[in-house]
This record gives C-alpha cells, sequence and structure tokens, in this order.
C-alpha cells in the first residue's frame, strides 16, 4: 500500500485530488500533470493523483492517456478528507492540490473545482520555489 510517509526526506510530492477517472475536467486535469510531468521531475518532484476509484478503473484511465504518475485509490475517501478536501457535486471529493516539501510540510494547497489546468501550472511553481530553497 502506497504511503505517502514512505517518501518523506527524499523527494518533494504533489498530491492532487480528483473527483473521478475519465470524466472532462479530471482528464484535463490529468492530462495536464502528464504534459508537464518531465518539468516535476526535473525539480525534484513526484506526482500522485488520488481518487476513490478502483484501482482497475485507475489502470485503465492511466493507460488510456499515459499517465506517468503514481494513482491512488481512495474508495472510502479516509485520505481525502485527512487532507480536508471538501466534497464535490454528486458526492465525489472535490479537486484539491497540495505540494509537500521533503520534511513533510504542506508549503503550498489549492483548492478549486474549476480550472483544473490551474492546480498544474500553481504546482509546478511551488514545486520549483522548493528547488530554488535547495540550491
Amino acid at each position: 500500500m502506497l504511503q505517502s510517509t514512505d517518501y518523506l526526506g527524499s523527494t518533494p510530492l504533489v498530491i492532487f485530488f480528483y473527483p473521478r477517472d475519465d470524466t472532462l475536467g479530471c482528464t484535463i486535469e490529468s492530462c495536464a500533470f502528464r504534459d508537464s510531468h518531465e518539468d516535476f521531475v526535473a525539480a525534484g518532484a513526484l506526482v500522485i493523483g488520488i481518487s476513490a476509484d478502483s484501482m482497475e478503473s485507475h489502470r485503465a484511465f492511466r493507460d488510456k492517456y499515459t499517465l506517468p504518475f503514481i494513482l491512488a485509490s481512495d474508495p472510502d475517501r479516509a485520505v481525502a478528507r485527512a487532507f480536508g478536501v471538501p466534497d464535490g457535486p454528486f458526492g465525489l471529493a472535490g479537486r484539491a492540490t497540495f505540494v509537500i516539501d521533503r520534511r513533510g510540510v504542506v508549503r503550498d494547497a489549492f483548492l478549486s473545482r474549476l480550472r483544473p489546468k490551474k492546480h498544474v501550472r500553481r504546482a509546478l511553481e511551488a514545486v520549483r520555489r522548493l528547488a530554488d530553497e535547495s540550491a
């Protein structure tokens, strides 16, 4: 089982919560993270997407859109609640992105149901700031 604590001390994390695999906004957001993935890697960050969908659904979603990052399943939304992610429409988890530094400190949090590409831009800016601080 994937634990964010497995990565503490080794790399900054970008964790984005999204409502559902293969829906319009979630696909836009996930593909934007995919398209910027090399930039995140260059800045030293690991990207993890989380939704309540099953791992089978995640595999199909990842394969369909060639997503290069980890997709984690949070079926009871316990992780989303622990992060304070508000519920979205139709009983789904909301959309939120967190940038966590190597020590496990949340350095940026962005909550928004709309503008999924903005999550990617803002997270990349935050990760680059962390890289600059480490240099």
